[in-house]
Formats: C-alpha cells, structure tokens, sequence
C-alpha cells in the first residue's frame, strides 16, 4: 500500500492574484503596474499585512523605484513575512540597497539568512552568497567577495568540492600597508 502525497496547502485569493500579476509584468506600463498591485492589496483576501507591503515593494524595486521600495520592504520584514517570502524579502531589499549605496546594510541583511539551512536555499538558492559578493565587491573587499562566492558554489560542484572548499577558506582579505 503506498501513501498518497501530501497535499499542498491551498493558494490564497491574494496569492494567485499576485502569481498572475508576476506572469504578466510587463515593465513598460510603469506606474500602471504599481495601481494594479495596489488594488490587488486592497482586495487582499487572505493577505498579510507583511505581504501585502513586500508585493508592493516588489512592484517599486522591479520599476527601479528604490527610493519607494526600501521603506516598504523594511516594514514587512519588520512585520513578520510568511517563509517563502521571506527569503526573498531579505534578497530584494540587500540588493536595492546596495543599488543606492547602502553596501553595510546590504552586507549586515544577507548575513542574517542561513544558507544551510533548506527552508532558505530551497527558495533563493545561493543568490544571498551572489548578491552578497556584489555588496563586498563593491565596498572595496573582492577576495571577501570572491571567497564568498566560491564557498557557496562549492557544494553544488560534481567534482573539486573539497578543493574550491579548501580554496576559498584560505583566501584572506587584503592587508593594508
């Protein structure tokens, strides 16, 4: 007798409102597409505060918006999101700040997510260890920056895990003369 798989709990009204949203981004309709979402949050049905907040985030941050986005993904993170979202929050956000400059806080949020642990990976992957370098990289630390992202892609290697492990644990940052 084999058991029947678990079912997956059901999609709220929210949520597949905003999955059909994201099919059909189309970045060219601008500030259409920031009403649109709005209107999905105010008709949010099965929504979180929180994730109606990083939606909207979302909108502004794909539009290049940043300016807008920043103050709304800090209040659903601060608010509390739902465990896929996140993941993705903290991504989104670390990555706009460090499109405006703000590479400490970028570095400081993507040292908050724990990429051994499933719950994480199984939803961004190694893009907090990616975004992560870009941040290093870009506040002046490339061998930080590179030893991060060797140590990420390491384990996804077929052959030379143990190598490029080994590799980046012993690059050290730069000493200043």
């Amino acid at each position: 007798m084999t058991s029947s798989p678990t079912p997956t709990p059901p999609t709220s009204p929210f949520d597949e409102r905003v999955d059909a949203f994201w099919r059909d981004f189309d970045e060219t309709r601008g500030d259409d597409l920031v009403d649109e979402m709005q209107l999905i949050v105010d008709k949010s049905v099965g929504a979180t505060a929180s994730a109606a907040l990083y939606e909207l985030a979302s909108v502004h941050d794909a539009l290049g918006q940043e300016d807008d986005a920043i103050p709304l993904y800090e209040s659903a993170l601060a608010s509390g999101l739902d465990a896929a979202r996140y993941p993705q929050a903290v991504v989104q956000l670390a990555s706009t700040y460090r499109s405006v400059g703000r590479l400490h806080d970028s570095i400081t949020l993507l040292g908050t997510l724990d990429l051994s642990d499933p719950a994480v990976t199984d939803i961004v992957g190694i893009a907090p260890a990616a975004f992560l370098a870009l941040s290093l990289h870009d506040a002046g630390r490339p061998t930080e920056a590179l030893a991060q992202l060797l140590t990420a892609v390491a384990p996804t290697l077929p052959l030379y895990t143990r190598s490029v492990t080994n590799y980046a644990a012993l690059l050290e940052p730069p000493r200043n003369a």
